[in-house]
């Protein structure tokens, strides 16, 4: 318990990178599966030192996890929409609500805090119009301390990238 509280502490901290740990980032990046070795021959160090470096992005957070990206059509999931959300009311324990309820709700792949109109966008895959429909009516709907729910409907996607070291 005591190390989640450290490494949550640590995650807003920047961590130094050199070119070498860079380099690593890019390839895992790319390609999550790829091995040790594989990185260690691209990077020009041995296995060991190229271990030792992951392990130590893993643990300064700066590597949160491992994950495949699927492509949301091939899963059923063809319909994404970006939907702002107002609170009636501003305080710690109701955005805490919020926020807990919005982790349970599967249909929503991303949440953030934004500034401005509207306190969070989400961002929501859902089968099509009607999964929407039913989303917004029965799940984010009955959410408590929903003021004001604007939904925008995702055309096409001309750019959707995860990666942050060039």
């Amino acid at each position: 318990m005591e190390k989640d509280i450290q490494k949550e502490k640590a995650a807003d901290v920047p961590v130094e990178l050199d070119e070498k740990d860079r380099a690593i980032l890019r390839l895992l990046q790319a390609n999550g599966k790829i091995t040790v070795r594989e990185i260690a021959a691209q990077v020009h160090l041995s296995t060991t030192p190229v271990h030792e470096r992951i392990r130590r992005l893993e643990d300064t957070g700066v590597i949160r996890q491992y994950a495949a990206i699927l492509d949301h059509t091939k899963v059923k999931k063809g319909l994404l929409a970006i939907c702002y959300v107002s609170l009636k009311e501003h305080n710690k324990r109701s955005g805490a609500k919020f926020i807990k309820t919005i982790h349970e709700l599967p249909e929503i792949i991303e949440c953030y805090i934004i500034s401005g109109e509207f306190d969070f966008q989400l961002k929501v895959a859902v089968e099509n119009m009607d999964a929407y429909y039913h989303f917004h009516v029965n799940k984010l709907g009955q959410v408590e301390n929903i003021g004001h729910v604007q939904s925008t409907f995702v055309m096409g996607v001309v750019k959707q990238t995860h990666r942050l070291i060039d």
